[in-house]
């Protein structure tokens, strides 16, 4: 699948393809075409065989700070843009593949949408976090759903109705992120965190996702039926075998 992309750049390293949205100018802010982009590397990414772990950042001094103001008090975007940001980011969260973001600056609206979506959120202390959209009079997409899966069902009332914002200190105390780095070494750190990460990177870690995923959806018997079915899965695959033999031979695992 070939795409070509405006708004957004991908770079893959080995088993590793790094997402920056890039509109900086705009505080990577979410309008049609970014959208597209979006959706497209979505797709890309979840069918690449040869990927393993994705990271998500943005362009300049934010992050992502969600649906363009501009464009939208203009008219220019309407309701056919979300059907594609829902399914992009649903992508993310279930995919074969560990989803890992830098959070920077501001993670606002679709931006906070972005990182909700991706198994790991990585935040620097002073990010600003928060779905707005009440600003607007409109609902926060599917943030609606994510976000009282992290804070809880008070603290996403609250910050879905109020639209405020917290900072990296309090998003880390309330579960909303799960890493803190330091603004001045944020990469450093960041690659650091991937590289742990990636060390645990196996078929079972990633069927872990696939099972932590649904656990909220389905009811004991369903649950247990389908975690019998992905241990199964995990245990059939050669990254079990490996793992099984790093412990004979007093080794780390090496990941197929």
């Amino acid at each position: 699948m070939h795409v070509e992309l405006e708004h957004l750049s991908v770079e893959k390293e080995g088993k590793i393809a790094r997402i920056t949205l890039d509109r900086p100018e705009r505080l990577n802010a979410i309008h049609h075409p970014l959208t597209r982009d979006l959706n497209a590397v979505s797709q890309l990414l979840e069918n690449d065989r040869n990927v393993r772990l994705i990271t998500i950042r943005g362009a300049g001094r934010a992050f992502c700070s969600g649906i363009d103001l501009k464009e939208l008090a203009k008219g220019e975007i309407d309701d056919r843009m979300f059907p594609l940001w829902e399914e992009a980011l649903r992508r993310f969260e279930t995919m074969d593949k560990l989803v890992i973001c830098l959070i920077d600056g501001y993670a606002i609206g679709g931006g906070l949408q972005i990182a909700l979506a991706s198994d790991i959120r990585v935040c620097t202390r002073s990010a600003e976090l928060g779905l707005t959209a009440i600003e607007e009079s409109i609902l926060p997409g599917l943030g609606t759903w994510r976000l009282p899966r992290y804070v809880g069902m008070g603290r996403a009332k609250k910050m879905n109705i109020l639209g405020n914002y917290v900072d990296g200190e309090e998003a880390k105390r309330i579960g909303l992120v799960d890493h803190l780095v330091d603004e001045g070494e944020k990469q450093q750190e960041f690659e650091e965190i991937i590289e742990d990460y990636m060390v645990v990177n196996s078929a079972g870690a990633r069927l872990t996702k696939q099972a932590t995923v649904e656990s909220f959806d389905r009811n004991f018997e369903g649950f247990l039926d389908r975690y019998l079915e992905l241990q199964a899965e995990a245990m059939d695959d050669d990254d079990f075998e490996e793992a099984m033999a790093a412990i004979r031979e007093d080794r780390e695992p090496e990941w197929t």
